[in-house]
């Protein structure tokens, strides 16, 4: 049986810039040259690549979420037309100038407190409150809030990607598609998962930060795993093939005669997948000699052996 992780609901606010010129991209720029821009600036922020390194983090988030809105020709031109904020949030509509009492109409309306309301002016007033510009009618429909949650998956989920199936706290359920490559701390937007809207308008969007349980050998840097491995006295000491253990599988490795433990091989293409613009990542496998239980036959060997060139582990370089 599958293990699934919980989801834990989650808010925060989210400021955003202009996505064009987070992107440095023109308001008329294709959607070619704005995933070029993308993977350019994704390739040169991502988390991966930039451990510990909080500023380009937020580069990273912000780049994201502003490919996220252009990317989709809906929210692009809701963008456009003023709709929706950088972070998709729908703008409040402009306030109607008889709100602020301004101009002939402004100056009309102040006259109640210096002479009292004609029948006229009377006729005026409700005129341009309810068959004007500023009348009453059915309510804006609203987009709905953003929901925020952070979602749990495993190492090797998190590299090879997966699906997971979750259930969100309304009862609903969503799959949730984590691609490969994933980081610790990425967010994936699910367009229309988040609450629902006022008056007809369109529901929010889901917002799942993805957050990586460790592996019990495997650690990520960047695009590059790495693990120890162990090995046998014997396979140390008179070489050939070992199995190695990959995020993709097992795979067969021939070490050299005398390998010592801390000598490092590495295996092309085995790390991290390609994924986002950058390329597939390396496994370092750092060997581990084990001398395993006790043996009466290793243990009269090694009384007898008498080494062609003694050395001793514990005795300092030469320089």
């Amino acid at each position: 049986m599958r293990f699934r992780w919980p989801l834990t609901a989650r808010r925060w606010p989210l400021r955003l810039d202009d996505p064009y010129k987070t992107l440095g991209v023109a308001k008329d720029a294709s959607q070619a040259d704005i995933r070029r821009a993308y993977r350019k600036l994704a390739k040169k922020h991502h988390p991966d690549l930039n451990p510990g390194n909080a500023k380009a983090e937020d580069i990273f988030k912000r780049v994201s979420a502003a490919n996220e809105l252009l990317s989709d020709a809906k929210t692009r031109g809701q963008f456009d037309r003023g709709e929706i904020d950088a972070a998709g949030h729908e703008r409040a509509p402009e306030p109607d100038y008889r709100n602020h009492a301004e101009g002939d109409a402004g100056r009309r309306y102040s006259r109640a407190g210096a002479g009292g309301w004609s029948d006229e002016e009377f006729g005026d007033l409700f005129s341009s409150m309810f068959n004007g510009a500023g009348r009453a009618g059915p309510p804006r429909p609203t987009r709905g809030q953003d929901e925020h949650y952070a979602l749990q998956t495993s190492f090797l989920d998190a590299v090879n990607g997966t699906t997971s199936r979750l259930t969100l706290p309304d009862g609903r359920t969503l799959d949730v598609k984590i691609p490969p490559g994933s980081a610790d701390g990425q967010t994936l937007r699910l367009h229309d998962q988040g609450e629902p809207g006022q008056n007809g308008g369109p529901r929010g969007d889901a917002l799942i930060e993805i957050h990586v349980a460790p592996h019990p050998f495997f650690t990520r840097e960047g695009q590059d795993i790495r693990l120890e491995l162990p090995v046998t006295l014997a396979e140390a000491v008179l070489g050939g093939p070992v199995e190695v253990p990959t995020p993709a599988g097992p795979v067969r490795m021939t070490i050299a005669p005398g390998s010592d433990s801390g000598t490092q091989f590495r295996l092309r293409g085995r790390g991290v997948p390609a994924h986002g613009g950058l390329t597939a990542g390396q496994l370092y496998a750092k060997l581990r000699v084990v001398i395993g239980p006790p043996d009466a036959a290793l243990t009269d060997f090694l009384r007898a052996w008498k080494p062609e060139h003694p050395v001793s582990p514990r005795q300092a370089p030469s320089k």
